[in-house]
């Protein structure tokens, strides 16, 4: 039987070994040559890019469509599933919302009671100034802070300084434009304070270090790392209840707090006014010296005029001369 295609298969059998030998060194020419088009900046090529995805642009978008249009599905979907379960969870926490709402007025209610019949005095209203720390005026032997807040602001000295987390201080010196902020890390700053769940009693002491000290603290006091340290209210510097740290270490010689701010973090502080006197300033000093002044009663008798004088009694002798 006769062989179909004998001549055209001895021509093209050949060329068919040609290209299987040297197809894989034409792809690498071929991908430096691509790399090389795509590196060259020149007009040309921009144009030819710039004509490509115009091209390429109109086929892209038609067929991303359907493709967008499946994401957008499917989410639709999975949020149609999950929309009973979150809600049934919202109305849940509804409920339980509600039931600690009418708890609060509840016990809202009984408190306002109890303040009339033991005739309890609602401390003055809370006046706090916003401020931004311009300067940390602290080094090695003084820890404090500048504020861009002064006296035309409402700040005097002694006011309590406090960030987002709890106490960081007190005003030291209150200017006309701006104060200094003495933080409780100073070894200035002796703050009364308790412990909360103890309620041992102490004071945080700086040291100029980032832990100040508890000191007086009674030979008994339980104190472990990680409880938290409030404003006690003693002494009326500060009120009650302030956050001011975490105990950090307890050894046999020291317990040290570990601040709830960070002294070279802090940005904007509040400067509160508590109404309370525990600290005076200048003028609150001159003004209760100018008081007690103008209360001052005389109680010495009113004496008219020549009571109470002896004239003097002629000298005889002297009458004689």
């Amino acid at each position: 039987m006769a062989q179909h295609g004998g001549p055209q298969q001895r021509i093209f059998s050949p060329l068919r070994t040609a290209l299987h030998r040297f197809a894989f060194i034409l792809l690498i020419f071929s991908a430096f040559g691509l790399m090389l088009l795509g590196k060259a900046d020149t007009v040309l090529i921009e144009r030819i890019r710039a004509a490509s995805a115009d091209l390429v642009s109109p086929v892209m978008n038609i067929v991303s469509r359907p493709a967008a249009s499946i994401n957008e599905l499917t989410d639709k979907i999975y949020n149609l599933a999950h929309l009973y379960e979150e809600n049934e969870r919202l109305r849940r926490e509804n409920q339980h919302l509600l039931a600690w709402q009418q708890a609060a007025r509840n016990l809202s209610h009984e408190n306002a009671r109890l303040r009339d019949l033991a005739g309890y005095t609602s401390p003055p209203a809370l006046h706090l100034v916003t401020s931004r720390v311009i300067a940390d005026m602290g080094g090695a032997y003084a820890h404090s802070v500048m504020i861009s807040a002064g006296s035309r602001d409402g700040v005097s000295k002694g006011q309590a300084v406090i960030s987002d987390e709890g106490l960081v201080g007190r005003v030291a010196e209150a200017g006309y434009q701006a104060s200094r902020v003495l933080l409780i890390t100073d070894i200035n700053s002796r703050v009364p304070v308790v412990v909360e769940n103890s309620r041992d009693r102490a004071f945080l002491s700086g040291d100029n270090t980032n832990r100040p000290l508890l000191t007086f603290l009674t030979a008994d006091a339980a104190v472990a790392p990680g409880d938290r340290i409030l404003t006690s209210g003693h002494g009326g510097a500060f009120p009650p209840g302030i956050p001011i740290g975490v105990v950090s270490s307890v050894s046999e010689n020291a317990v040290r707090v570990a601040p709830m701010f960070r002294r070279h973090q802090l940005e904007y502080l509040r400067v509160a006014d508590y109404g309370l006197h525990g600290i005076l300033s200048n003028e609150r000093i001159q003004q209760s010296q100018s008081a007690n002044n103008e209360n001052t009663v005389d109680v010495s008798p009113d004496i008219p005029d020549g009571v109470g004088i002896v004239p003097a009694t002629p000298d005889p002798a002297g009458e004689a001369q």
